[in-house]
């Protein structure tokens, strides 16, 4: 394993690690203590007024996306591509990766503009 190697996996690792917590915070407001296992689309703005919980799950969603990628990154390095083709893939992933966060963040910021009636 060379340096970047190795740095990626640690970097993997703990992002496997803080997704472990912020997966049990999410299934556990989300689905574990809502009435029928499932919030309402009015809970969920509701929830989104709570403080931190909009900056939470968007470090949810970006720490998912990055594990994500991290992951099929280094599937791809395992199939020995050509070096153009793997940085060709390397960038569409960093692109695709960046359009899911800014897309999740973008909608995490228009539930909070939401309005729902009590």
């Amino acid at each position: 394993m060379n340096a970047g190697t190795t740095q990626r996996w640690l970097i993997q690792a703990g992002l496997g690690i803080l997704l472990v917590i912020l997966l049990g915070v999410h299934l556990t407001v989300n689905h574990w203590v809502a009435p029928q296992g499932l919030l309402s689309y009015a809970d969920i703005v509701h929830y989104y007024d709570v403080p931190g919980i909009a900056w939470m799950e968007s470090i949810f969603l970006i720490v998912v996306v990055a594990h994500c990628l991290l992951g099929m990154h280094s599937i791809l390095l395992d199939l020995n591509l050509r070096p153009n083709l793997a940085r060709t893939l390397t960038w569409f992933l960093v692109v695709a990766g960046l359009m899911a966060i800014l897309y999740g963040i973008w909608l995490v910021g228009v539930v909070r503009t939401v309005s729902v009636s009590p």
